[in-house]
């Protein structure tokens, strides 16, 4: 027969990029300090502070990171009306040795993000979760692939950074290696005017 070509559709997109530096040694100070002021999470622990790039340690790498934002924007949502992403919250995650994150999304939020401080990339690694995946009948695959998979990994390391729809389940299984696991997540979420008056559909952010 002809070679099929397979259209993957409405597809849900996983943003993967580094950042191109080195942590700075205010950043690194900052992550260890706020370590010893933390409070518990299911399965490991977190800042008690919600907004931690709006810290003067992490002032130029929220800046990298909005540049990152509106790239994902660009090249994904491509949005016609005049709207600008913004990050809604921000905190750091410290997961140590057989510590867990328990499958979740993140509401009240369009797309997440997470940057990791501290990453093996022999250990560490990320769960994404396919809530669309048809459960009646399941054929044994003899390879997974984006098609027939209930959930997929990704291995991250050291300024590795991710950008997805906040909807998205994930999680993080329990921690193997001997190094401290420290992700900073972030909610983003939109500002401006979408939709218009003609479709009946007008809403000011």
């Amino acid at each position: 027969m002809k070679e099929p070509f397979i259209q993957p559709l409405f597809s849900t997109p996983v943003y993967l990029t580094e950042l191109n530096r080195k942590f700075t040694k205010k950043e690194n100070s900052l992550v260890s300090k706020i370590k010893k002021e933390c409070i518990r999470n299911r399965g490991n622990t977190r800042s008690k502070d919600p907004h931690i790039l709006n810290h003067k340690n992490f002032c130029t790498l929220k800046k990298e990171l909005n540049l990152i934002i509106n790239d994902y924007f660009n090249r994904i949502i491509s949005p016609a009306d005049k709207i600008t992403p913004y990050i809604t919250q921000s905190w750091l995650n410290y997961t140590t040795n057989n510590q867990y994150h328990h499958k979740h999304n993140h509401p009240n939020s369009l797309i997440s993000g997470i940057i990791y401080m501290d990453a093996d990339i022999r250990y560490d690694k990320i769960k994404f979760y396919n809530d669309n995946h048809y459960g009646i009948i399941i054929p044994s695959p003899k390879e997974y692939n984006a098609f027939n998979s209930a959930f997929w990994w990704f291995a991250v390391k050291t300024g590795q950074i991710m950008l997805f729809p906040s909807s998205l389940n994930h999680s993080v299984e329990a921690k193997q290696g001997n190094n401290t696991r420290v992700s900073l997540s972030f909610n983003v979420f939109i500002k401006g005017n979408i939709g218009s008056d003609d479709r009946l559909n007008t809403l000011a952010l």
